[in-house]
């Protein structure tokens, strides 16, 4: 994979002092005299993410301009958003580990973990209802709504081994591009840029959720277990078909992967044989290589867009998030 000069803190440190107020925000949020909400919800901000989604949109704001302290709420108001949705995929998912840790609903149980994720995406409309930005909301209210169409969605294709590139494209459009292309528009949003403007920012950060989500793909095959916090084959062995696989599946002639793919789909396992078998098959057809090119074309392609702003610090940073997308490990 393409190597990123530069680390996620530096391209974030114009920020960092916000970051940890939304990470305040976030926790003064969930503070409830039911005491097992804060308790989950310090378990969460502890977990070790990587904010990405609320620092593209503080970020975003920084290059449209905005001073203000709505920035920090609406980045707060992401981050629940987001944090309600993976509390939710990983019990869809069956997921027992999140970020190297017990996933949430393992160590409470999956009554507790849908009650919290439906405590967060309230909060967060609570949050965002704290201003008078009826479009902010709008937008708010229009991602969530896609992610959640794209969670149902996935879950009508789980353990379709026909799936087209197409239809696992609406996916990742759906679950994660659209929220990272509402976090960098609301960021222009706040100061009322142009609408050519709000449409860049737009385009950048769907193009760079495209990236991410593709990284995420492909780090079920390439990654080490440890750094990606979850064992690889997470993905196939949860019936999830993506875009590696649809490769191999659509170009091979002998019908190999197709029978592994399946037999692993049909098992909820896979053995480490089987396993290198598959990653032999896949760097034989060069299915790796051909979803790596796609999550670079994302990339570049996202990058474009930001040249509609003027040379700033706040342009530079974002020009590196999608080569730090490309490299990294986790």
């Amino acid at each position: 994979m393409q190597k990123s000069s530069l680390a996620l803190s530096q391209i974030f440190e114009p920020i960092r002092a916000d970051l940890e107020k939304v990470d305040v925000e976030f926790g003064r949020h969930v503070q409830s005299q039911i005491e097992l909400i804060p308790r989950i919800g310090q378990y969460i901000r502890t977990s070790g993410g990587k904010r990405i989604r609320p620092a593209l949109l503080l970020m975003a704001s920084r290059l449209s301009g905005y001073q203000g302290d709505r920035a920090i709420l609406y980045a707060a108001v992401v981050e629940f958003i987001h944090t309600a949705t993976l509390v939710h995929d990983d019990i869809i998912d069956d997921s027992d580990l999140r970020r190297g840790r017990l996933a949430v609903h393992s160590r409470w149980g999956n009554d507790i973990t849908v009650l919290l994720g439906d405590y967060l995406y309230i909060k967060s409309m609570a949050l965002a209802l704290t201003h008078d930005e009826l479009e902010i909301i709008r937008q708010l209210c229009d991602v969530t709504l896609r992610m959640i169409e794209g969670e149902l969605y996935q879950l009508t294709k789980n353990g379709d081994a026909d799936i087209t590139e197409d239809q696992h494209f609406d996916i990742m459009r759906r679950k994660t591009a659209y929220l990272f292309g509402g976090c960098a528009q609301i960021g222009g949003m706040l100061n009322r840029v142009s609408s050519e403007h709000e449409q860049a920012l737009r385009e950048y950060g769907f193009n760079l959720g495209m990236a991410f989500q593709l990284v995420d793909d492909l780090l079920d095959f390439t990654g080490d277990a440890e750094a990606v916090g979850k064992p690889i084959g997470s993905d196939l062995r949860e019936g999830k078909v993506t875009l590696p696989l649809i490769h191999l599946l659509r170009h091979e002639t002998d019908g190999a992967g197709s029978r592994i793919v399946r037999e692993v789909i049909a098992s909820r396992a896979v053995t480490k044989e089987t396993w290198h078998e598959l990653l032999h098959l896949l760097k034989e057809h060069k299915s790796i290589d051909y979803a790596q090119r796609k999550a670079e074309d994302f990339a570049e392609t996202a990058k474009k867009p930001l040249y509609a702003f003027s040379s700033s610090a706040e342009r530079d940073a974002l020009l590196a998030l999608p080569d730090y997308v490309l490299s990294r490990d986790r």
